[in-house]
């Protein structure tokens, strides 16, 4: 699913200080002003940039939660600005930090953390946490959505709209091809579900060569994308290969489909939307539309593990909100206050309703209001009980290049005859290994 890059942040300080007298009654001289017009004037507000990515219920829920920020108090008012998906919110962050007109607070997707981090883009929020810690309540995050926030030992984000893939069935699919809808739970039975559909002229999924699809199909394996040590790849081991196999196996006999190209991700959404296709992996983050799409097309939606091969086994995604560290001493204080509300048990409430995201504090998931939600809608809480076989993603410098390597080798393997995924995975490795040894 689900979910992922990369911004900048620090902290500081105290902020804001009164206006300097400007103008005054006729008897005072020119630029005088009464304590008492000074003392009424509000102190001035520190503007500050966040830059997040993505659009829909998405940005609808960031743009309401911004705007309920600065009407709760009266000392920072902040300016949400869209950029794009990851990847263009990641370049455009990047062009603004060496431009010196970066914003102080980011969107960042989890596996880009490491990489921001090295280059020295983002504030270390050590000691921020630990100033606040009472206020922050650090352990209330939920422990499977920190692994991605810490680089070196040090804190660099802090969980917001964080995901993981699940799968999504058309129910109503299933039961015409009289098909038990409480499944497919494994490789083996997705397969034979895959066939019963094909007879009646259905597709079991069109899946888009994602990695962290892929990701999740090797944890689900028994493997790992690198070596412990994040100087190798791993990944055309025997648990690498045999996603790539079961799925060019799965296309050969026409029982999904793979597209290629920018269009894949949307292809996929469409055939599943349009009941072509009865399975869909996404993020959980898609819950919410979902729920819609099914609605509007007159079919039942249920949400289910990722089917086990060895055993279950997902990658997380999504973002946290890190802070630049070229900010000034009163933007990263400001952007510290915007950090601790964006990330709060109410907002994470909020978020995960709206659209889907995971609720990322204990004390949000074990809430009656969510409890409640989870008994009206158990599509949203399928993501919350798959955390518990949730890895955080690669953050190795070189895994964002590592990750389109890979990509481009399953795509290889699924479309060239001739191209074994034993083959297509060595020669991804290869190139891994030169970029990871650097």
């Amino acid at each position: 699913m689900f979910k992922k890059k990369i911004a900048l942040l620090t902290l500081s300080a105290v902020m804001t200080g009164m206006l300097a007298g400007c103008g005054g009654g006729a008897e005072k001289a020119a630029g005088s002003e009464t304590a008492e017009a000074a003392a009424a004037k509000p102190d001035k507000k520190i503007v500050i940039k966040y830059w997040y990515a993505f659009g829909d219920k998405i940005e609808e829920a960031k743009q309401h939660m911004v705007q309920t920020f600065n009407e709760s108090q009266d000392k920072i008012e902040v300016v949400a600005e869209h950029q794009g998906n990851y990847d263009d919110l990641h370049a455009k962050v990047q062009a603004a930090f060496a431009a010196g007109d970066a914003p102080a607070v980011t969107d960042l997707e989890i596996a880009s953390t490491g990489v921001f981090a090295h280059s020295g883009m983002l504030e270390d929020l050590t000691s921020y946490a630990e100033k606040d810690k009472d206020q922050l309540k650090l352990d209330d995050f939920i422990p499977g959505l920190m692994g991605n926030a810490y680089v070196d030992d040090k804190l660099y984000g802090l969980p917001f709209m964080r995901s993981t893939p699940i799968m999504y069935k058309n129910v109503t699919m299933l039961k015409d091809a009289g098909l038990d809808p409480s499944g497919p739970k494994t490789w083996d039975e997705f397969e034979q579900y895959s066939k019963v559909l094909k007879e009646k002229g259905k597709l079991g999924m069109t899946v888009p060569v994602d990695i962290w699809f892929y990701e999740a199909l090797v944890a689900q394996s028994g493997g790992t994308m690198l070596s412990e040590d994040g100087k190798k790849a791993t990944f055309n081991n025997a648990a690498g290969v045999a996603p790539v196999d079961f799925w060019k196996r799965l296309v050969n006999e026409g029982l999904i489909k793979m597209p290629v190209g920018d269009e894949a991700g949307d292809t996929a959404d469409k055939d599943w939307a349009n009941q072509i296709s009865a399975f869909k992996f996404a993020s959980t983050a898609g819950v919410s539309q979902s729920l819609e799409i099914a609605k509007g097309n007159g079919f039942e939606l249920e949400t289910a593990f990722m089917p086990a091969n060895k055993d279950y086994g997902v990658p997380t995604g999504g973002c946290q909100l890190v802070m630049t560290s070229k900010s000034s001493a009163e933007e990263k204080a400001a952007a510290w206050e915007f950090m601790k509300w964006m990330t709060s048990q109410e907002n994470t409430i909020y978020q995960h309703k709206h659209v889907g995201y995971l609720p990322t504090r204990t004390s949000a998931v074990e809430s009656e209001e969510l409890k409640e939600h989870f008994t009206q809608y158990p599509q949203y809480k399928v993501a919350v009980d798959q955390l518990k076989y949730a890895r955080p993603r690669p953050m190795e410098n070189g895994y964002p290049e590592v990750a389109k390597i890979v990509r481009d080798a399953i795509q290889k393997a699924i479309i060239d005859p001739k191209t074994t995924p034993q083959q297509a995975l060595d020669e991804a490795a290869a190139k891994s290994d030169k970029l990871l040894g650097k």
